[in-house]
């Protein structure tokens, strides 16, 4: 029975590190009052012929609109871009400021919430389609709405930041919890995890929500992707989890383009390579030569 608890514990510590770390920089810096990062969510934009599409940013798990893109979404506006951004995947009824850590839902609920967003972005904007701009789960989450919630037809181009297309194995916890079901453990984990992070489990590799993601090939013809891994990704292992094989897709690992870029899971919403990375794939038809 102690090794039966030694393993729970180890379990729900372990899921609690990956999703609570993959935004602690968000979370441990919370905003002096929330709202929305500097540039996104003016209702009154109107998009520019040369950037038609408006930009949804959609931040990672236990993170947030404010903090997660305090960084790129000013430098979006300042290239002409609509910008709007979200805090997602709150449970209702969550107090301050436990409500600014959001991505925590399931992530078919969130996707839901993202939908409804994107359509009151279409009807302010008079657009016909966004691009997206997603990290870590903003990343993944995005595409449950674009494959099974209609948002095919209203999504244009889609750039995933530390994509995670086949789950995380970090700390071997997909094997881990595998082991947990098969003892009987699973009804535990999933008590402990529901109520404070339901969506952690769907991010291991196997779970029942990336199985029915890629079923059929996880990218949705007539969206372009644009996929940006770093070797140094402390939360999904391994990184090439990343990697899309689609005809409409095109993958890039910063290392591979500066050797000695050194961000890891994090700090990919605020390097400099990546924005370069992020410019280029709105707008392909401008693009510019990457520089180190």
């Amino acid at each position: 029975m102690r090794t039966l608890r030694a393993l729970v514990f180890a379990l729900v510590t372990a899921l609690t590190v990956l999703v609570v770390g993959a935004g602690a920089a968000a979370a441990a810096v919370p905003p002096t009052e929330p709202g929305s990062p500097p540039g996104a969510n003016n209702w009154a934009c109107k998009p520019s012929k040369a950037h038609p599409e408006p930009v949804v940013l959609a931040h990672g798990a236990s993170a947030n609109m404010t903090v997660n893109w305090l960084t790129l979404s000013p430098q979006l506006k300042a290239r002409g871009y609509c910008v709007f951004a979200l805090t997602y995947g709150v449970p209702a009824g969550t107090p301050f400021p436990i409500n600014q850590i959001g991505g925590r839902l399931p992530m078919e609920q969130s996707a839901q919430e993202f939908g409804a967003f994107v359509d009151r972005v279409l009807k302010h904007t008079g657009a016909r389609k966004v691009d997206i701009v997603g990290h870590s789960e903003g990343s993944l989450m995005p595409n449950h709405y674009v494959k099974f919630l209609g948002g095919k037809d209203k999504v244009n181009r889609y750039v995933a930041l530390t994509p995670l297309w086949n789950g995380t194995e970090l700390l071997a916890l997909p094997r881990l919890l595998d082991f947990a079901r098969k003892l009987g453990l699973g009804p535990v984990i999933d008590g402990i995890m529901g109520p404070v992070f339901p969506s952690a489990l769907q991010f291991l590799n196997g779970s029942d929500f990336l199985k029915k993601l890629n079923q059929d090939g996880v990218a949705v013809p007539g969206v372009s992707y644009t996929n940006v891994m770093t070797r140094y990704d402390e939360a999904v292992w391994p990184h090439t989890s990343g990697w899309m094989h689609a005809p409409n897709a095109k993958n890039y690992v910063l290392q591979d383009l500066c050797p000695f870029n050194l961000s890891e899971h994090i700090l990919v919403a605020v390097d400099p390579l990546v924005a370069q990375l992020v410019f280029n794939a709105l707008d392909p038809a401008h693009a510019k030569p990457i520089r180190c």
